[in-house]
């Protein structure tokens, strides 16, 4: 989403970086061509001349520290500033009031109210515990109701049963009363749509709002949008009043203007972001984060999160207790590659890891991308259980069976066993004796610069790292040179240790992934 505005703001801010000093002149170029990479993604002008003055008053009169070149003084002002324009800190949905809580969902038609209300309802009942009833009040499109009933029984959540001929407003105060009967802790409301603003939608959203008195109304917006999403927040909440946005397809390839402009305009914050059509893809919305991603420093807590929730804990200790004896397999690799796809592919991995972002476009003009390993997995996939466990075996004939059952050829299975070999050299370094092996040296070596103690094969043990304490870990990675683009301390010009560094498959090096973080309970 934010990828063209991260590399003009990269590059624009990267030129001042490498100066020793800077005149009023070279800040106010440095704000135009902000200022045009701001409009250029999309971002409301009132808005973009807000932002841009705020940083030039503050860059120009600021007071440089001795240790810091003005250049990076100036970065840290837009930094800030941005978090500022994305709503300061994250708020997620208020459920402090009296049970059932009522959540209303608005949005114009094709916004993907229906999908996110079931995204919110899964995401309530598998991480809040909550108890849910969904019920559908748009009356008017075809199969709505029958959409939501279907979304309903493929989460196992409670939806409410359609009676034909029922006005919005009475299937309302049936969900709301039916909810009190179920012992349901949050009632969620999914209103109609129209192809565009008119006065019977705002009406009959007025007397829903008025009959099931909501605790929280969440506009649903579509992302790419732009500038139309901005005057869309802006009218239904003069008309209804809303408490915050949810905005859809964030992982498409829009400019990011509508989610930078629609906090500044409405003031209202922006709770939670969609990132793909699967049920679980629904993320909180955390401005810190994405002022990071845009501005290049990465985002460690987001991936380390992603990391906890996606890597298995009993196939990582596996891996670690393989690793420290040397060996390493294709079915290890396949685990690998499946892992990394799970967190987002290279290319999510690579975007939130601090000084990385940039690495993307040279893997892709490498053939390093997402495709590649989904092709190796495919190889992998066509070996017998005896290939996968003994690569020794592939020899011309085999290879010929594989690359006609994976639809590759030969030259992709003999990259694929490179890959392995070094891969497997990597391992046996690794689980060498000594002080540990390498990789608890280097995992212990990060673990400490950011303040967490080494859990197995060194890596951090996130198991009994309380919410607060992962939130404080982007301040203390920061705090260790971790946001800085360039590369991780300690580590040269490499990248996060246990991800092969700057020397990805098929390039040198190895990635064998993150073995020894715990599954979120």
């Amino acid at each position: 989403m934010f990828e063209n505005l991260q590399d003009r703001l990269g590059s624009i801010l990267n030129g001042l970086t490498g100066r020793g000093a800077l005149s009023e002149a070279d800040v106010s170029a440095a704000l135009r061509e902000v200022r045009r990479a701001l409009l250029e993604a999309d971002v409301a002008l009132d808005v973009v001349r807000s932002f841009t003055d705020r940083v030039r008053e503050k860059a120009v009169g600021a007071e440089i520290l001795k240790s810091i070149k003005p250049g990076q003084m100036v970065v840290k002002i837009v930094h800030d500033e941005l978090i500022e324009m994305l709503g300061g800190e994250g708020v997620g949905i208020d459920l402090n009031a009296p049970a059932p809580v009522v959540v209303m969902m608005v949005g114009l038609q094709g916004s993907g109210k229906t999908t996110t209300s079931a995204k919110i309802a899964h995401r309530l009942t598998s991480r809040d515990r909550k108890k849910v009833l969904m019920a559908s009040l748009d009356t008017r499109r075809p199969a709505a109701q029958e959409q939501l009933r279907q979304l309903g029984v493929q989460a196992g959540i409670d939806t409410l049963p359609v009676i034909a001929g029922q006005s919005p407003t009475d299937i309302a105060a049936r969900a709301v009363q039916a909810a009190k009967l179920g012992g349901h802790d949050v009632v969620i409301l999914d209103t109609a749509g129209r192809t565009h603003i008119d006065e019977p939608l705002m009406v009959e959203m007025a007397d829903i709002k008025k009959k099931s008195n909501p605790h929280e109304i969440l506009l649903v917006a579509d992302s790419l949008t732009g500038q139309d999403a901005v005057n869309l927040a802006r009218n239904f909440d003069d008309r209804v009043g809303i408490t915050g946005l949810v905005l859809t397809r964030m992982d498409g390839d829009g400019r990011g203007g509508a989610a930078l402009s629609m906090r500044a305009v409405t003031g209202k914050p922006i709770k939670l972001i969609g990132v793909g059509e699967k049920m679980g893809e629904l993320e909180e919305f955390h401005p810190r984060r994405i002022a990071d991603r845009i501005l290049g420093m990465g985002d460690i807590v987001s991936l380390v999160e992603k990391a906890a929730e996606n890597i298995d804990a009993e196939k990582a200790a596996a891996m670690a207790a393989k690793m420290a004896k040397g060996k390493f397999d294709l079915n290890d690799l396949a685990d690998q590659l499946g892992q990394m796809q799970k967190m987002g592919g290279m290319g999510g991995i690579m975007g939130m890891m601090p000084g990385m972002s940039g690495m993307k476009d040279k893997m892709a003009a490498a053939g390093l991308d997402d495709r590649l390993f989904k092709r190796q997995i495919a190889i992998i996939s066509s070996m017998t259980k005896a290939e996968r466990a003994n690569p020794d075996l592939l020899k011309h004939s085999r290879k010929k069976r594989i690359a006609s059952g994976s639809g590759t050829d030969a030259s992709d299975i003999n990259k694929l066993l490179k890959m392995h070999r070094q891969m497997a050299d990597m391992m046996k370094m690794m689980g060498g004796k000594g002080k540990g092996g390498m990789m608890k040296q280097m995992m212990g070596g990060l673990a400490g610069k950011i303040g967490l103690g080494g859990g197995m094969g060194g890596m951090p043990d996130l198991s009994n790292i309380d919410p607060k304490q992962l939130e404080a870990l982007q301040k203390q990675a920061e705090a260790a040179g971790l946001g800085r683009p360039g590369g991780l301390p300690g580590l040269g010009s490499g990248g996060l240790p246990g991800l092969g560094g700057a020397k990805l498959p098929g390039l040198g090096g190895g990635f064998p992934g993150l073995p020894g973080l715990p599954k979120k309970k």
